[in-house]
């Protein structure tokens, strides 16, 4: 937090030491307005949510000298008070599960939210960059995941290198402010912050607040193996709990087709976060993901087929505080994570088009999946007892010929439980024989 404190002073000192002239060369402000409506409708007599949100970010940006650049970014969520959120569903006793995610989800009665969520230095070379202090980053495992109002956001110090068609990139974080929080934690204390679901024995997990880990460090190297082949290369060192290894090597087999693989595997360092088993976090000495994905793009769009398979020895296991799971087989609105003995084959088609006389352009994505989970009532292979289901998600981005700076978009979601599944509600309640809709508006300055 020191380092925060110190940028913080910083940063306004520099831009009130300039003439007037001089910081409307060398600042630049920026921001979204979004506002974000959220809808979900149980099954039976299982209460609906609704929500409405509203707020975004504001971002300035200095140039000092003539490579370094300082930055500070405020996001905020304000609750409209379209439903009182914090009473439960009568029949399970739980919360919502996606609308609670447009505010602070650990203080639903706290209706604006406001958080320093990027406060950083930036030193640019040609090839390099070098950026110390809180920002957004995206990889894998660890980013923003924009479907709610307040990104996941870190602390730390990231290195960046790219040539041509070579990128390296090296990360050391001491912070994470996961997204639908109002607030920067250390590593292990982020761990728990979203639902816990069971431990391997059937038992509530106990992590929350009481995991152990001070670091995370991200190395990264991207790069062409041939003309039509390339390789994307991830590792993610977790102290004290886990290490992520992810490779994912593509080829272009023509024009129109492409060929991509994933391989994550995952072992556990330490004790897994914790030296007391019931307060243990990653339980299993290791886990592995398996995935492939073929993509065909013509005239009439792009199609893509993905399939994904984690092995039956030990749970995917990737904190939802730190972003969604970058996996072939990714649908909004669900994970994959807590699972082991995992089949997901996913389509996906992707068209543009031009309505009302070229005005408005249309990009719009259509997600069919079906997903073979274990056996609900087995812990140790299902950590959130997931039932099979089959997710269906219709993706309607808007481009405004005129209003280029407004994006709405409308995320429709289906999911449908499949098979026998325990005649329980828990086993339904905000996962399965639901419908979701998502209307949101951005507006970029």
């Amino acid at each position: 937090m020191r380092l925060v404190y110190i940028l913080f002073i910083i940063l306004p000192l520099f831009s009130v030491s300039q003439d007037s002239i001089d910081v409307k060369k060398k600042g630049t402000l920026s921001g979204q307005w979004r506002t974000y409506g959220m809808m979900t409708s149980n099954k039976d007599g299982l209460k609906d949510f609704n929500a409405l949100a509203t707020g975004g970010k504001l971002k300035y940006q200095y140039t000092l000298l003539e490579n370094l650049e300082l930055g500070a970014a405020v996001y905020n969520s304000t609750n409209l008070g379209l439903q009182d959120l914090t009473v439960p569903d009568s029949t399970t006793g739980r919360l919502s599960r996606y609308e609670e995610g447009l505010f602070d989800r650990l203080d639903l009665e706290n209706d604006a939210v406001f958080l320093l969520g990027e406060l950083y230095a930036k030193y640019q070379l040609a090839q390099h960059s070098f950026t110390l202090g809180r920002m957004k980053i995206n990889t894998p495992l660890i980013n923003p995941e924009d479907g709610r109002m307040i990104p996941t956001l870190v602390q730390g110090f990231w290195y960046n290198f790219k040539r041509q068609k070579t990128v390296v990139q090296l990360g050391i974080l001491n912070e994470i402010a996961p997204r639908s929080t109002g607030k920067f934690y250390g590593i292990g204390e982020s761990i728990g912050t979203y639902p816990v679901g069971r431990n391997i024995y059937g038992n509530a997990s106990q992590y929350a607040n009481n995991t152990d880990s001070d670091y995370i460090v991200m190395a990264n190297a991207d790069f062409k193996l041939t003309e039509k082949s390339s390789i994307k290369v991830w590792n993610q060192y977790v102290e004290n709990i886990f290490n992520s290894f992810y490779v994912k090597p593509s080829l272009k087999i023509s024009e129109s087709v492409q060929l991509e693989g994933e391989w994550l595997h995952q072992n556990r360092l330490g004790d897994g976060g914790n030296g007391i088993d019931s307060l243990r976090y990653f339980h299993q000495n290791s886990a592995d993901i398996l995935g492939l994905k073929i993509s065909f793009k013509s005239k009439g769009g792009l199609v893509i087929l993905a399939y994904d398979r984690i092995m039956p020895q030990g749970q995917f296991l990737s904190p939802r505080e730190w972003g969604r799971e970058d996996l072939f087989s990714f649908q909004k609105r669900e994970r994959t994570e807590g699972v082991a003995d995992n089949h997901a084959l996913v389509l996906n088609y992707k068209n543009e088009f031009d309505v009302l006389k070229e005005n408005l352009n249309l990009t719009s994505i259509l997600s069919i999946g079906k997903h073979w989970k274990p056996e609900v009532t087995d812990a140790s292979l299902n950590k959130y007892a997931m039932p099979d289901y089959t997710h269906i998600n219709l993706d309607v981005f808007f481009n405004f010929k005129k209003l280029k700076r407004l994006k709405p978009e409308l995320l429709l979601t289906s999911k449908l439980g499949n098979g026998d599944i325990p005649d329980n509600p828990n086993f339904y309640f905000n996962k399965v024989d639901l419908f979701h809709v998502d209307v949101i508006l951005n507006y970029n300055f």
